[in-house]
């Protein structure tokens, strides 16, 4: 047997030795698999530099193919991360990339391109993808004959502009001049069932146009090990807490709860969300297979499953949300014209009137039809997690997840409906147990440098993350300034974790806070009969009066952070961009690029929802 040979000395001065000591210390096997992919990049990235930028990037962008995603809560992502996975496979050079880490000149030189993104809300595209979104739909973006494509888009189909954002990319390319290597995809909440034969299919076309490597030069961080628990495998977290902060006089039934995470493996940054696997409420379900006259114990079989059809309502399909292939079937088997008309694309705007605040439930009512087990189950979205921004650190919190839900309930008619996850998170008791899951967020993290100040604006339950970023910096020791934006109806019963707030103030870690609550009205002024009469005051109109400080702040520096509902997220933009206007002495163009530049710097995070 031959002798063991010794390890070649590592080709690092003494310095930089120690250097990566320190570095890799206390680093667990999630954080060195990381270190060792981000290494290899750089080493990769390093060697194209070496042969000259021009002839290392056509040498290999003729034989690699690029998959890039622009993704909002982690769906598109976890495609994208699936498909580059099976390409590495394939024996083939892969590059992966999120939107906002793309450099959009290297376009021209792209021969092979797989873009999977989402569709925010309705019709935007992803936060990390605006750059991108803009460049290609604008007059700077290149003609592209040498490329090949598919894209597949992600979406919400209860929505009216369902995965428009794909689908206007997927146009443009073609525009541009590159080629359609296969129809696009557009994937609803049920991703799988079009994700998975558009993979199929995008795998199929790089293995006919590409030529296998060898060595696969790894192009992207090496992914770690998978956790024990992730969006597929859950973790049964205990309800350790379930407290209501909002006052007697609210209208809100806002719920501060704390989930233990001990054993579980799940890690989380402040600023990540905790995905909740929820059930459909029980009475839900009742009046679901009363209204249709069906048996829940009859047995259904679907998609390779079988299982009683209470158990697919229960825990498998979305009953809270209506979609449009829903509501098409559902009106042709009712045969209503009315129902049918609504449907089509001139009409969204009364779709979504129409739309709101209906359910399944109402839906059946309304609009009687026959359903049988079978084709009810096959027509439902499936059931999906929901994402809540994570409220605490773990630094100050230790083996546990807080969460700030607003239980959503509302009246129709003479009957109560609720929103399935916050209803069953309401529902369940301290004791109980609640699959989750941890969703990384990394385009809303804090400074990497304590020093710099922070500017986090709120509204309702988006309040949620700035709590935990809050304790994370008094946690370490922070020594840059903070500053909240928070708002919500009434002072009295819906300012969020007021207590915790103020002691933060009176303790000096938190610098300033600017409140606005919309229905409190001030006094009447001379001359005005009804102080009712006076506009409502939001978020917003405090960043105006703070402009100029807040101006400062952000010239000096400072972190912006704006957390709450998409429309709340406009018009805090709106407001911002006239601040930067007003006092940076900029038109309305430059004032849009002075804000799109702190996002590209990272310096300017949206969690909006």
């Amino acid at each position: 047997m031959s002798p063991p040979q010794a390890l070649a000395a590592p080709p690092l001065s003494a310095e930089s030795s120690d250097a990566l000591r320190r570095l890799t210390e206390g680093l667990d096997g999630a954080g060195l698999w990381w270190l060792s992919g981000y290494a290899a990049g750089l080493a990769t990235r390093a060697a194209a530099g070496a042969a000259g930028p021009a002839a290392a990037g056509q040498a290999v962008s003729a034989n690699r193919v690029t998959v890039l995603y622009g993704s909002q809560t982690g769906n598109a992502r976890r495609v994208a991360e699936r498909l580059a996975a099976d390409l590495e496979g394939a024996g083939l050079t892969v590059r992966l990339l999120g939107a906002d880490s793309y450099p959009a000149r290297e376009l021209k030189q792209e021969r092979h391109l797989y873009l999977v993104i989402s569709t925010q809300g309705d019709g935007d595209p992803p936060d990390d993808a605006r750059d991108l979104y803009g460049f290609l739909t604008g007059r700077r973006a290149p003609a592209l004959p040498q490329l090949h494509y598919a894209v597949l888009g992600l979406g919400d189909s209860s929505y009216p502009r369902f995965c428009v954002v794909g689908q206007v990319l997927d146009a443009r390319l073609a525009e541009l001049g590159a080629t359609r290597l296969f129809d696009r995809g557009d994937a609803d909440l049920d991703i799988d069932g079009v994700a998975t034969p558009w993979r199929r299919q995008a795998l199929a076309a790089a293995r006919e146009s590409l030529k296998p490597s060898a060595t696969v030069t790894p192009l992207r961080p090496l992914a770690a090990p998978a956790a024990g628990h992730d969006r597929d495998r859950p973790f049964a977290a205990e309800l350790l807490v379930d407290q209501r902060i909002t006052g007697s006089g609210s209208d809100r039934d806002i719920r501060h709860l704390e989930l233990a995470l001990e054993a579980s493996g799940l890690h989380y940054e402040p600023g990540d969300a905790l995905g909740v696997w929820p059930r459909n409420a029980a009475e839900l379900v009742d009046g679901v297979l009363e209204a249709l006259q069906l048996d829940g114990e009859t047995a259904v079989a679907h998609g390779g499953e079988e299982l009683p059809l209470r158990d697919w309502l229960s825990a498998r399909r979305e009953l809270t949300r209506l979609a449009r292939p829903l509501l098409a079937a559902h009106a042709a088997r009712a045969g209503d014209a009315d129902l049918a008309a609504l449907l089509a694309p001139e009409r969204a705007d009364a779709l979504a009137r129409w739309l709101d605040g209906r359910q399944l439930i109402d839906l059946l009512h309304e609009v009687p039809a026959d359903w049988d087990a079978e084709a009810l189950v096959a027509a439902l979205r499936p059931l999906t997690p929901r994402l809540y921004s994570i409220a605490s650190s773990r630094k100050t919190v230790g083996d546990e997840a807080h969460l700030t839900v607003a239980h959503a309930a509302w009246a129709r008619g003479d009957a109560r409906r609720f929103g399935v996850a916050s209803h069953y998170l309401a529902g369940a008791g301290e004791g109980s147990t609640v699959p989750v899951y941890v969703e990384p967020n990394e385009r809303f993290r804090l400074p990497a440098d304590p020093a710099r100040d922070v500017i986090m604006i709120g509204a309702g339950t988006g309040v949620a993350p700035f709590r935990g970023f809050l304790q994370e910096r008094v946690a370490v020791g922070a020594a840059g300034r903070h500053w909240l934006f928070f708002g919500n109806p009434r002072f009295r019963s819906d300012f969020l974790y007021q207590l915790e707030w103020q002691r933060a103030l009176k303790n000096g870690q938190l610098q300033r806070i600017d409140l606005a609550f919309s229905r409190d009205r001030p006094a009447a002024a001379p001359g005005v009969a009804d102080a009712a009469a006076a506009p409502r005051t939001y978020v917003q109109q405090r960043i105006r009066e703070r402009g100029r400080e807040l101006y400062d702040w952000l010239e000096g520096g400072a972190h912006l952070y704006v957390c709450g509902a998409l429309a709340m997220g406009r018009d805090v933009h709106a407001a911002l961009a006239e601040v930067v206007a007003s006092h940076g002495g900029r038109d309305a163009e430059a004032a849009d690029a002075y804000l799109e530049t702190l996002q590209k710097e990272g310096r300017y995070g949206r969690d909006v929802y």
